[in-house]
């Protein structure tokens, strides 16, 4: 018997009958340890694949190419749920289950806010940390007065964590550019941007460039400007920062209305976490994965199966 042939009744016997080394030893008249050689050259020739089959297996393994793709620190991957409307409910419960491990425990917490925020806050359980201080990261002052937004999301965070919220009391975006720099000049509101730039871990989504965008919701924008950002190049925004698919501003004079700390920020932190859900958010997600503004990614499988297809 020829060694190829040889190696194909190993693996048949191996594989197919369940049989140990020593016992094809026994049968074939070798050694174990050649039975032992002859497996793993079959495996390198391509005679037996081996598949892992469960959807864990699936998921770790896009969680490794995440990682090595974009150089990140980590990256957490849920399964997609039956029901879309579903998916933002399980990737946030995934960045709280996540917020509840870190090592070390984060002693000032820098968050964003919106939809995605509001549910990772509201999947904290109580005891998550002792202590943390959560600061918001950029302007929420809503100008329709509506309920919740940004103030709600730190202080919900904070509580659950025995700590304290630091809210920046501005809206996202001003009218006027002089209105934003007289506001970032007041001493107490610069305290608290200092404090979110130097915040150990950020916690921060990033929302889409359409009509339903959160800063239309809230007032900042209308629809006509959420076109011409879009026609200009905008996938969507960043702690209130609309920048294009490489990561650049799209409108200056509307980045210099914007209260909040830069992008930059995101880059040099020990720990940015990105939370991304859903179809819609594939392009911001993307952006951002790609252009370093993260180094731990949570997200669902179908927006994890797009950026590593997209690149």
């Amino acid at each position: 018997m020829d060694d190829e042939l040889l190696m194909v009744r190993v693996a048949e016997l191996s594989y197919d009958e369940n049989r140990t080394q020593d016992e094809i030893g026994a049968i074939l008249g070798i050694s174990r340890w050649k039975v032992g050689r002859l497996l793993v050259q079959a495996r390198e020739r391509g005679i037996v694949r081996i598949e892992i089959v469960h959807p864990r297996a699936r998921r770790l393994g896009l969680e490794r190419s995440l990682v090595e793709r974009f150089a990140l620190k980590d990256a957490i991957v849920v399964p997609a749920p039956d029901e879309q409307d579903a998916v933002l409910d399980r990737v946030a419960r995934a960045a709280a289950d996540l917020l509840t491990t870190l090592r070390p425990v984060p002693r000032v917490l820098a968050v964003s806010w919106g939809r995605t925020l509001t549910a990772i806050a509201d999947a904290l359980p109580d005891g998550w940390a002792r202590g943390v201080t959560v600061v918001q990261a950029n302007g929420g002052v809503s100008l329709n007065r509506r309920s919740g937004g940004a103030a709600s999301v730190a202080a919900t965070i904070a509580h659950r964590g025995a700590g304290q919220a630091v809210l920046l009391p501005s809206p996202a975006i001003l009218e006027r550019v002089e209105t934003k720099q007289a506001i970032e000049s007041d001493r107490t509101v610069a305290g608290i941007l200092d404090q979110a730039a130097h915040a150990s871990t950020f916690l921060f989504t990033a929302g889409p460039c359409d009509p339903a965008s959160a800063h239309v919701e809230n007032g900042y924008l209308t629809v006509d400007d959420i076109a011409e950002l879009a026609r200009r190049g905008a996938v969507g925004d960043v702690l209130g920062r609309y920048i294009d698919a490489d990561g650049n501003i799209v409108d200056p004079e509307l980045d210099a209305r914007t209260v909040g700390v830069a992008l930059e920020q995101l880059r040099s932190a020990p720990r940015s976490i990105f939370v991304t859900a859903g179809a819609l958010k594939h392009d911001i997600a993307r952006t951002v994965v790609s252009n370093g503004l993260c180094s731990v990614v949570v997200t669902d499988e179908s927006t994890a199966q797009a950026l590593l297809e997209d690149m």
